[in-house]
C-alpha cells in the first residue's frame, strides 16, 4: 500500500529479488489525481509500476468493505504500507495474519505524523530514518521492529533525503522479511515520553520570517524543495529561491538586501543568506548573476517578513 515513489525500491526489492519467497499479489494505491499545471488527470508512480508488471491494483478513496473482502479471498498474508495517504481502519489492519507493517520516515518516535522529512530538515536534524513498525488505530504509535539511519548532510535539499531514505527501505525490509514472514518479529513499544509530531505542509510555508537565524532559514529554505519552496517578497513581487547558504551579517536590520559583483545577500536576525537561485513570476530558475541580468534588486531594498508556523509539536496537529 502505497502512493509515492519513495517506495519504489522497495517494490523493485521485494518483486525482483524476492520472488522464491513470497509472492507481490497487489497494489493499493491513490486514485488518479489531476497533477502538473495542466491539471490532467495521471496516475501516480506506484500505479505505473504496477501496471508495468500485470499486478492487480486497488485504487479507493478510502479503504472499506470490498477492500477487505479482497484481502481476504487474495489470501494475503502481510501488508506492507509506505506513503500510502489513508488511515487504515482495524478492521483491515486485523486482516492479515503476518501483521500490516509500516515504513515510517523517521526516527520513531520523533515525528510522527504527515511531513517528518520535510521537517526533520527544517528543524536542523542531523540524521533521519525509515522505521518498520506495527500499524495501531493510534497515529505512528505502533511498536518498532527496525530502524535504518540515514544522515542529512548539512546542504542536502529534499529531493536528496527523500531519495536516501528510498533506498534505505531495501536492507531494512530484508533483513527482516523473512522474520515477519515466519511471524517472529520482535517488536519494541515506542517510549511515549519522547513523542512528537509533525503536521502537514502547505503553501504558507513558503513564506520566511528573517528575524530567524540564517541557520534555520537556509534549513527550512532546503526542507521545502521543490515544493512549496521558499519565497522571498521584495516590493510586492514574490521571488522563488531555489538554493542558499550561509554568509557572514551584511546590513544591521533584518531582511535588507545587500547586491554587489552578480551576488545578492539578504539579512538575517544573526548573519545572512546568500541567494544562490531566484526565479521571478513566469520565469525559470536561474544562478543569482544571471537572474539579475534581468531582475533589478536594489541594495537596501527589504525582503518582508512573515511569521512562520510551528513544524514541530508534543501532541498531534489538527487535521486540516
Amino acid at each position: 500500500m502505497g502512493s509515492d515513489p519513495i517506495a519504489l525500491p522497495l517494490l523493485d526489492y521485494l518483486y525482483d529479488s524476492c520472488s522464491g519467497s513470497v509472492e507481490l499479489v497487489g497494489c493499493f494505491t491513490q486514485p488518479d489525481r489531476p497533477t502538473g499545471r495542466g491539471m490532467k488527470v495521471a496516475s501516480n508512480g506506484i500505479k505505473r509500476w504496477a501496471m508495468d508488471r500485470n499486478l492487480t491494483i486497488r485504487q479507493p478513496e478510502k479503504c472499506g468493505p470490498t477492500d477487505e473482502q479482497w484481502l481476504r479471498e487474495a489470501g494475503v498474508d502481510l501488508i506492507l504500507v509506505m506513503a500510502f495517504g489513508q488511515l487504515l481502519r482495524r478492521s483491515l489492519i486485523d486482516i492479515p495474519p503476518r501483521g500490516t507493517i509500516n515504513f515510517h520516515a523517521s526516527i520513531l518516535p520523533k515525528l510522527r505524523g504527515a511531513s517528518p522529512i520535510h521537517t526533520a530538515i527544517a528543524s536542523g536534524e542531523s540524521e533521519t530514518g525509515i522505521s518498520l513498525m506495527q500499524i495501531v488505530p493510534k497515529l505512528d504509535a505502533g511498536p518498532v521492529l527496525d530502524v535504518e539511519r540515514v544522515p542529512i548532510l548539512p546542504d542536502a535539499q529534499a529531493p536528496e533525503v527523500i531519495a536516501a531514505l528510498a533506498e534505505a527501505c531495501v536492507p531494512l525490509i530484508a533483513r527482516n522479511l523473512e522474520m515477519l514472514c515466519q511471524g517472529q518479529p520482535r517488536f519494541i513499544p515506542q517510549d511515549e515520553s519522547a513523542t512528537t509530531y509533525c503536521r502537514r505542509i502547505n503553501k504558507e510555508d513558503a513564506r520566511l520570517d528573517f528575524a530567524c537565524s540564517a541557520r534555520a532559514l537556509h534549513d527550512h529554505i532546503r526542507a521545502f524543495q521543490p515544493w512549496p519552496g521558499a519565497m522571498l517578497e521584495v516590493g510586492g513581487t514574490l521571488l522563488k529561491i531555489g538554493s542558499a547558504r550561509r554568509e557572514a551579517a551584511v546590513a544591521p536590520g533584518p531582511g535588507t538586501l545587500v547586491v554587489k559583483a552578480g551576488r545578492a545577500f539578504v539579512q538575517c536576525a544573526d548573519d545572512s543568506l546568500e541567494l544562490l537561485a531566484l526565479q521571478r513570476p513566469g520565469g525559470r530558475m536561474l544562478p543569482t548573476v544571471e537572474f539579475l541580468k534581468g531582475f533589478s534588486l536594489a541594495t537596501g531594498a527589504i525582503a518582508t517578513s512573515h511569521p512562520m508556523e510551528p513544524l514541530v509539536a508534543s501532541k498531534p496537529f489538527s487535521r486540516k
